[in-house]
């Protein structure tokens, strides 16, 4: 369920930058990033605009996740999972909980779902795998 009550805006954005600024410096999905991303101040608007429709329901994002995903080469399942666990740290270091309990569930059903949507657009012919997530 979506609540406007949950967070404020400068939460999210506190949490996407954190989140991000992570990411860059990983060894694995930083350069991945850093070659796909020209203006990282607009790619942090889009993503604080996704957070915000996806935790406090603003509508605000527009775009094509699973497109852009699915083009990039040679993406695997480690990487998502290494996405998750950075998030999940990300996560843990946040005042706001609730915030942090909602965004981490979104964020295990969105990667599962652009693991999916990756392996089917890449490999038509083979039966897409879940990612192997531990529970929750």
């Amino acid at each position: 369920m979506l609540d406007p009550n949950l967070c404020t805006e400068e939460e999210i954005a506190r949490f996407v930058a954190a989140f991000y600024a992570k990411v860059r410096q990983d060894a694995r999905l930083g350069p991945i990033f850093e070659a796909h991303v020209d203006d990282w101040d607009h790619h942090l608007a889009k993503l604080t605009d996704f957070w915000s429709s996806m935790l406090r329901g603003t509508r605000r994002y527009v775009g094509t996740p699973m497109t852009r995903h699915a083009a990039l080469p040679g993406l695997d399942e480690s990487l998502f999972l290494r996405w998750l666990e950075l998030f999940g740290e990300t996560a843990r270091e946040q005042e706001n909980a609730a915030m942090a309990d909602r965004a981490q569930a979104m964020a295990r059903r969105i990667a599962q779902s652009l693991w999916l949507g990756y392996q089917t657009q890449r490999h038509p012919e083979q039966l897409a795998r879940e990612l192997p997530l531990p529970c929750a």
